[in-house]
């Protein structure tokens, strides 16, 4: 069942239209199908509503390291406080941004089913995220409400978004109450947003239509600038409904957790969405690195584990001094995964790590295999529900076995916030992900490469332009440019090559402090190169192959170092791995 890309949305509960005003003109939409039973949801549809609806109130919903648990009834009463506190003193409405920002933990969860609740659009941002970041989102989505964790208000208060109010939220050791109480003269905090807080009322949710903007999502583009990818609220019980429901099939005893922040859709979906849509329950971290996996699946007997593959390689060394015996899923996502990372996991584990393949623009994961249906070195076939295609540049599909574009679609699409880049990701009605395959003729979809200058390093993506658009923001910086080199642990490694200014100090670690104020710590470079100039054409344009083969000290099958490139000067970031 096809919807060619509707002209007439159902009627919005929503009185702040920016975000159906800024969707892509429909004939800029993918085509959306609704093939399977389970995707023909009603026209008037609250996600939020659907996920805390079902599961009786004694049922635990969220864990956290500390041993907290939250009840399916006790995260109703929170998010219908915070609803209310939303709609009645700060006086949001159906359609307003609010901007969700902190660690992994219920808090931010319930923030965020009660911004959806509401009627409103959540903005999930990373913890990590710099000033610089945030007002950039702020801006491109017009945020002027925001909750944020107590101990991650400075960094959002220095954006110094013009009218946006700042709620805290959280944080009940000594220095978090003190720096609630700082909050509470400046930005406002939030009402019962603390341990113990005593529920009120019932929240009637808002009658949202099907197709009201839920969410918006930033994914970092090419040229850096971030891009806001809208998803509608059935687009969020849509992941759950395909992926979820068929490939990962949870049981309302599992327990998930995993590494990806709520921050991500990875996450969010990982975390909230699939747990509660089977009335399981999460474990949320507010560390979860590969040395905090392990012992939190060992103490907390996980079931569910959604993360990296970079995370995956690490953990096998520490497996031994862990009980992992309660797995008995494991998901990947974020890079590609390799065959060997796969084989080393399932030969010390007996467990068939779930490879998958997803985008912000789509939510979660569109091609995907489980048990015996995996094979390894390949992402896996469709996902029940999606179709999947490998084309070339023009939107033809290319013969089995011939590298080409992926492009798919299904019930979710790529709607970009007011963004020129939305008739590159959509083409024919395809979303094109900008990711090289190849079709296996037994119908399995096997990943080559990245088609653009995206760097994945350890299951982040990150924008190679946007390291470079901070490297220029140093007084020093001449010329920037920023590659990801190929890294066994993570994948890729980001390498920046930076010419400075004449006379000026040739100092990495001050210019990597520097970076770590300007932008999130996974995107700063693990090394930074300096150059007396960058290989360029006789052009200008510059020449990124010759960054990512430098010339060594002997003779190599290389290009030599050209006109004007000079000796490079090294240093790598002595940081370990992210956790």
């Amino acid at each position: 069942m096809a919807d060619p890309r509707p002209a007439e949305p159902h009627r919005s509960a929503h009185v702040d239209t920016f975000a159906r005003d800024h969707l892509p003109p429909p004939e800029q939409w993918p085509e959306l199908l609704f093939d399977l039973p389970r995707l023909r949801y009603p026209a008037r549809l609250n996600c939020a509503a659907e996920l805390l609806a079902g599961p009786p109130d004694d049922r635990p919903v969220f864990r956290t390291a500390s041993g907290d648990t939250w009840t399916y009834g006790l995260l109703r009463a929170r998010v219908d406080r915070i609803a209310r506190l939303l709609t009645g003193d700060l006086g949001v409405v159906p359609g307003n941004r609010v901007l969700l920002r902190g660690p992994t933990t219920p808090w931010l969860a319930a923030c965020w089913l009660a911004v959806l609740k509401a009627g409103a659009v959540a903005v999930t941002v990373l913890a990590q995220q710099r000033p610089h970041e945030l007002r950039a989102i702020c801006d491109i989505a017009q945020v002027r409400h925001a909750l944020c964790d107590v101990r991650a208000v400075d960094d959002l208060a220095k954006a110094e978004v013009d009218g946006l109010r700042i709620t805290a939220y959280g944080g009940d050791a000594p220095d978090d109450l003190q720096r609630r109480a700082t909050a509470d003269e400046t930005v406002g905090a939030l009402p019962g947003a603390m341990p113990g807080a005593v529920p009120g009322a019932a929240y009637d949710a808002v009658d949202t239509a099907a197709d009201d903007v839920a969410l918006i999502a930033f994914t970092s583009g090419t040229t850096g600038r971030p891009k806001g990818c809208m998803h509608f609220h059935r687009d969020v019980l849509a992941i759950a409904d395909t992926f979820s429901e068929h490939v990962l099939r949870p049981r309302p005893d599992d327990v998930f957790a995993g590494s990806p922040p709520l921050g991500f859709t990875f996450g969010l979906g990982g975390l909230v969405v699939f747990p509660m849509r089977a009335g399981a329950s999460a474990l949320l971290l507010e560390q979860a690195g590969p040395r905090q996996l392990l012992p939190a699946v060992a103490e907390h007997r996980v079931s569910v584990l959604f993360t990296a593959p970079t995370a995956y390689r690490a953990m096998l060394d520490e497996l031994d001094t862990h009980d992992v015996t309660s797995l008995r899923r494991c998901v990947s996502a974020g890079e590609n995964l390799p065959a060997a990372t796969w084989r080393s996991w399932h030969e010390r584990t007996g467990l068939r790590i779930i490879n998958g393949i997803g985008a912000t623009e789509l939510l979660h994961i569109f091609v995907s295999a489980a048990d015996d249906d995996i094979r390894p070195g390949t992402t896996g076939v469709p996902v029940p529900g999606w179709h999947a295609r490998v084309q070339d540049e023009h939107g033809t599909p290319v013969p089995d076995g011939e590298p080409g574009l992926l492009a798919v679609r299904g019930p979710v699409g790529c709607r970009y916030l007011a963004d020129p880049r939305q008739s590159e990701y959509v083409r024919g009605g395809w979303n094109v992900t900008g990711d090289t395959y190849v079709r296996d003729p037994d119908g399995y979809f096997r990943y080559v490469a990245r088609a653009d200058d995206m760097i994945i390093s350890a299951g982040y993506n990150i924008a190679g332009p946007e390291v470079e658009d901070a490297l220029l923001r140093h007084p020093d910086v001449v010329e920037a440019a920023v590659v990801g080199r190929p890294d066994q642990r993570r994948g890729q490694a980001v390498v920046a090559h930076a010419v400075l200014k004449e006379g000026a100090a040739r100092d990495a670690d001050a210019l990597r402090e520097f970076l770590r104020s300007e932008l999130a710590p996974y995107k700063c470079p693990r090394e930074i190169v300096f150059l007396d100039a960058l290989p360029r054409t006789a052009t200008g344009k510059l020449q990124r192959y010759r960054l990512l083969n430098p010339p060594g000290p002997g003779p190599g099958p290389g290009p030599g170092p050209g006109p004007g490139l000079g000796r490079p000067e090294a240093r790598p970031d002595p940081r370990g791995d992210r956790a």
